[in-house]
Parts: C-alpha cells; sequence; structure tokens
C-alpha cells in the first residue's frame, strides 16, 4: 500500500478538526479577499469607503454559523451582498461569500431551501451585474458560471456523502448478518453436539444397564455368562468415550488438532453407514435382544452428514427399544431409493410411553437430525404390533434439492 501524500493527510486532518474552528478560518480567509481592494487601492478606480468594508464583514462573518444555521447563513449573505453592490463603494468584484453559501446550502440544505438559494444567487448575480456601470459580457458569464460551479461541487459531496453513508451502512448490516450467521452457525454445532452427547451416552448407558442387571443373577450359576456381561460393560464404555472424543474435540480448536486429526491433517471420520453392522452386533451381543439388519435397493452415496445422522438415528431407536419398548426383537432395514434412503427400525414390544408425535428427547433428535439432512421422520405404533421409526435421507444426488 503507498505510503499517503501530504494532501491526503490534510484532507484527513481537515475532516477531524473543529468544525467552527474551520468555519471560523473559513470566514476570516473570504473577509481577506474581500478586503484585497482596500490592501490594494491602486489597482481599481472603484470608491472606497469604511462602510464598504463592513458591507463586505457583513458578507463574510455569517459563514461562521454556516454548519449551524445554514439557511440563515445563507439568508444574511443573500442580504448583505446585494447591500453592498447597491452601495457601490465599492461593487463586489468576486462574490466570494456567495459561493461559499451556495455550496453550503447544495451539499447540506433541504431540497426546497438548496433549489430556491440557487434562483435568488442566480436572479442576483444578473440584477447585480446590471447594476454594475461597464459591465462586460464576460462578467455576466463569470460570475453565472462561478456560481453554478460552486452549487455543482455541493451537489457532488452531497452524493458523495450519502454514498459513503450508504456504503458504511450495508458494511454494518453485513457485519450484523455475519454475526447473527455465525451465532446461528455455533447454535446448530452446540445442538449436533448436544445430539450426538445424548445418543451416545444413552445408547451406552443403557447396555451398560442392562448388563449390569443380569450380572449378579449369572455370576454364581454362569461365570462365563457374567464375564461376557462384565466385558460388554467395559466395551460399551471404551466405545461411548472414543466417540465423545470425537465430538468434543470441535471444542477446543487445540484439541482438535491433537485428538481429532490424522497424519493428513483431517478430522477423524465419524460413524456412518458402514459401522451398522458392527453397532447391530453390539446390540445383539449386550442385550437379549435379536437385532437383524435388512439391506434392499442399491447402496447410493450419501452426504457425510447423511451418514451420521442414519447411524445416529439406528443407534436412538434401538436405545428406546432397549430402555422402553421390552421387546424380544428388532429389525433394521435399509431400503435404498433413486433419491433417497429410507430408514425402518421395528421392534415388537409395547413402545415408548410418550406421545409418538410429541415424543421424548430420543424422538425429538432422531426429527431434528433428518430435517437437519433434509429428510423426515415419523414414529408410531408398527402395523403389527410393537413400534417402529420410519426415517427418510435424500441422497448426495438428491441433497441439493432437499427440503430444509
Amino acid at each position: 500500500m503507498p505510503p499517503p501524500t501530504w494532501t491526503s493527510t490534510a484532507l484527513a486532518r481537515l475532516r477531524t478538526a473543529n468544525p467552527y474552528a474551520v468555519d471560523a478560518a473559513l470566514a476570516a480567509l473570504v473577509l481577506f479577499a474581500a478586503s484585497l481592494q482596500w490592501m490594494f487601492p491602486d489597482e481599481g478606480d472603484d470608491q472606497l469607503t469604511w462602510q464598504g468594508w463592513l458591507l463586505a464583514a457583513a458578507t463574510a462573518l455569517p459563514l461562521v454559523w454556516r454548519r449551524r444555521a445554514p439557511f440563515v447563513c445563507a439568508c444574511a449573505v443573500s442580504v448583505a451582498t446585494p447591500a453592498m453592490a447597491v452601495y457601490h463603494a465599492p461593487p463586489p468584484d468576486v462574490e466570494y461569500a456567495g459561493l461559499v453559501v451556495l455550496f453550503t446550502m447544495a451539499s447540506q440544505a433541504p431540497p426546497w431551501q438548496r433549489r430556491a438559494m440557487l434562483v435568488g444567487w442566480v436572479t442576483g448575480g444578473i440584477l447585480v451585474m446590471q447594476h454594475k456601470e461597464n459591465a462586460l459580457p464576460f462578467e455576466y458569464a463569470f460570475h453565472l458560471t462561478s456560481l453554478g460551479c460552486a452549487y455543482g461541487l455541493g451537489v457532488l459531496t452531497r452524493v458523495q456523502r450519502a454514498y459513503t453513508a450508504a456504503v458504511e451502512d450495508r458494511a454494518r448490516r453485513l457485519e450484523r448478518e455475519r454475526a447473527a450467521d455465525t451465532a446461528r452457525a455455533l447454535a446448530q454445532e452446540r445442538a449436533r453436539i448436544a445430539r450426538d452427547m445424548h445418543d451416545i451416552l444413552a445408547h451406552a448407558v443403557s447396555l451398560m444397564v442392562v448388563q449390569a442387571e443380569a450380572g449378579p443373577v449369572v455370576v454364581r450359576s454362569d461365570p462365563e455368562r457374567a464375564e461376557a456381561a462384565f466385558d460388554a460393560i467395559a466395551g460399551a464404555g471404551r466405545d461411548a468415550m472414543r466417540q465423545l472424543r470425537l465430538i468434543l474435540g470441535v471444542l477446543k480448536e487445540e484439541e482438535a488438532e491433537k485428538r481429532n486429526r490424522n497424519g493428513n491433517g483431517r478430522h477423524l471420520p465419524q460413524p456412518g453407514i458402514a459401522s451398522l453392522p458392527t453397532l447391530i452386533q453390539q446390540v445383539r451381543d449386550s442385550t437379549a435382544l435379536r437385532t437383524e439388519l435388512l439391506t434392499t435397493g442399491t447402496p447410493r452415496p450419501l452426504h457425510p452428514d447423511t451418514e451420521v445422522a442414519a447411524y445416529r438415528v439406528v443407534q436412538e431407536a434401538l436405545t428406546n427399544t432397549v430402555k422402553h419398548a421390552y421387546a424380544a426383537s428388532a429389525q433394521v432395514e435399509l431400503d435404498w431409493g433413486e433419491d433417497e434412503l429410507k430408514l425402518t427400525v421395528t421392534d415388537d414390544g409395547r413402545g415408548p410411553e410418550q406421545d409418538a408425535h410429541g415424543g421424548g428427547h430420543g424422538l425429538i433428535g432422531i426429527r431434528e437430525r433428518a430435517a437437519a439432512c433434509g429428510g423426515s421422520a415419523t414414529a408410531g405404533p408398527g402395523p403389527g404390533g410393537g413400534f417402529r421409526v420410519v426415517v427418510h435421507l435424500p441422497t448426495a444426488a438428491d441433497r441439493q434439492t432437499a427440503p430444509g
């Protein structure tokens, strides 16, 4: 980036300076320009009087209040300038104060005020030139062009100020929208982490409770079965800890770098469709629930989020079966279609005690997971008794057009 020039530095300091000090300096400059006729009287033939200088001062002094009261300042200058021209000792050679007030009105005043002031000054300038003795045609053009240029510069300043304000307002809106998007993303991530933790802990604890209740019953009569129960408890606990480390690692970037990244710098994958047989086998080995997995159709690629959602849905549905259904068997069906995966979990138990349309936190989490992936979920009594959870998830090809 090139270093700032002295002009840009001076303009920046002028913008941040005290406006009253700037206006007072501008009024002094206009008064100095109007007093040049008295400072160099031999260069002109106009009569010079101290009354004429007072009228010239009256055109400059109101400029001190040009930003605090622009219309009042413009009216005062508009009265003093014709008075100086009529007094004619001397007449105004250049309407310095008029140029300043036209610029100020064009850049700050409401439309009707700036238009009225422009018409008034153009008309007044023509009348003043007619009142002046021996006025040449080029003097008309010079005065009118000067007034028009001052007004045009004021219009450009107003437009630039409005454009800058619009850009700054847009930047503020974008910043607010970015902050809102970040907050929504954080809320969604927290909700996802909460759902994953609920599914992992509920599943692991349910299996551990079932095995812990069965262990004391068979510890004396069937030591091998008791040992297998305790092994299942330990395995469920280790699996839950492993998955919790994967999930909780995203909460801290440093922990994610240390725990959740392999040698290629990529996050370790979460369980998906390929992990369902392992989950089914774990439930079958850890409980008395006879569980089977059926697959129909041709498997199709799923979005990574949908992969995780499908696994968690089956995990939560089987957890509800183990905890609430008192079922003897459960069946997980994967029906692959052209645009979606239909996932059905059915048991022969009594179903959860909560209303199927309201459901507990588990059923709510299943619906939220399906909706987050652009799918849908329903739960209720099965056609032959028991309880059934049906989830429709879009495939990767249909993810772009899926609702939600």
